[in-house]
């Protein structure tokens, strides 16, 4: 009996580390083997099944996605709570201090019944504990049980800050570079007397940003899971959006701000090497398909046209080549795991902005605001 009082202890002790360092510990936890990471993992590989499939494309597979971020969340909490009470009740069970109904049961199904009422404080009273040390444990799972629930309840707005918070920036990349995003758009649209300026500010919102989305994402990985309003945008579009541009910048552009685009590099290529190992998403090959030499040759072509021509030569293509080789194994590998696609270098043909679209389709003076970006 002692060994199931053993058992109980250690999984008390194992829900509460994992509930501490998922909701409250403001860092990373460094160890592999946890509760809600074997929980994220094993159910998020079940619900993104039917996508991975037959079902790969379209509004209804994007809003089914969507509903696993706050049905994992709701998901922990049982898990962390069936924990507690499972290991209270193999707790009072083995060590004979037992919660004993009216009229005489004192087996484990009682125990079990008894700790769940405690845990949850309902106070029904029809379990009762007989011993000095259960009253002792019944008044210490209350105890915990009213706490656990407090802090739960007051980490569900803490979520959704977060949630808003990095939102705000994706749905600002709309106008600002199509939708989806796509590096050679967004130069494009920036293109002009305040080209400087503008891109300037951009990177600089940008670095702020990826630092934001680091330390969010990094204190509350499940909130990667959580999927943005529209199927065109997403937080790893955005992030690989403003490393694509960033090195574009790098490689050579007439009166681009370096200096900003490195820094907006470094911290948005820190954010993606950092989540893709918080996630266990594995790095992949950087052979990646999205820029291909044809590609690379019609993006030269449309952002001299613009105005903001690309420096060329096999020095400059080889500096590109090694910037997105700095961030596209984490990107990809991302992006496979949470079935968000990349966005390309260039902006898909037909592709429409969200703002120029209501519920009841492509707006009727959708023209007239053609005029304002130029698209």
């Amino acid at each position: 009996m002692l060994l199931w009082a053993i058992i109980g202890i250690v999984l008390i002790c194992v829900v509460l580390l994992d509930a501490f360092e998922t909701l409250v510990l403001p860092r990373r936890a460094a160890r592999r083997l946890r509760l809600a990471r074997l929980v994220l993992r094993s159910t998020w590989q079940l619900w993104s099944a039917p996508a991975r499939g037959h079902w790969r494309s379209g509004e209804r597979r994007e809003t089914y996605l969507s509903f696993y971020g706050p049905f994992a969340l709701l998901l922990l909490i049982g898990v962390w709570s069936t924990g507690l009470i499972s290991g209270f009740a193999l707790l009072l069970w083995g060590l004979n201090a037992q919660m004993a109904a009216i009229g005489g049961d004192a087996g484990f199904g009682t125990a079990l019944y008894g700790s769940g009422t405690t845990f949850f404080t309902l106070g029904i009273g029809d379990v009762l504990p007989h011993t000095a040390l259960g009253r002792l444990l019944v008044v210490l799972e209350a105890g915990l049980g009213f706490a656990f629930l407090a802090l739960i309840i007051s980490y569900m707005p803490v979520f959704n800050q977060a949630f808003s918070q990095r939102e705000v920036n994706v749905s600002l990349l709309d106008a600002r570079a199509g939708s989806p995003p796509s590096a050679v758009e967004l130069l494009r649209r920036h293109a002009g007397a305040d080209f400087t300026g503008a891109l300037e500010q951009f990177f600089i919102e940008g670095e702020r940003w990826s630092a934001e989305l680091l330390e969010s994402h990094l204190s509350y990985p499940i909130l990667a899971y959580y999927r943005s309003q529209h199927q065109e945008q997403s937080w790893l579009a955005g992030l690989t959006t403003i490393l694509d541009v960033a090195a574009l910048l790098l490689v050579g552009i007439d009166g681009a701000p370096t200096r900003r685009a490195r820094l907006a590099f470094a911290m948005a290529r820190h954010a993606a090497a950092d989540l893709s190992r918080i996630l266990g998403a594995r790095p992949q090959s950087a052979a990646s398909g999205r820029l291909s030499a044809a590609d690379l040759t019609q993006l030269r072509a449309v952002l001299a046209q613009a105005g903001v021509p690309l420096r060329e030569g096999p020095e400059a293509d080889a500096r590109l080549t090694h910037l997105w080789q700095m961030y596209e194994p984490f990107v990809g590998a991302l992006a496979d795991w949470l079935l968000m696609p990349l966005p390309s270098w260039l902006p898909p043909p037909g592709a429409r902005d969200v703002w120029k679209v209501t519920l009841w389709g492509p707006a009727a003076w959708s023209t007239e605001y053609d005029e304002v970006d130029g698209a």
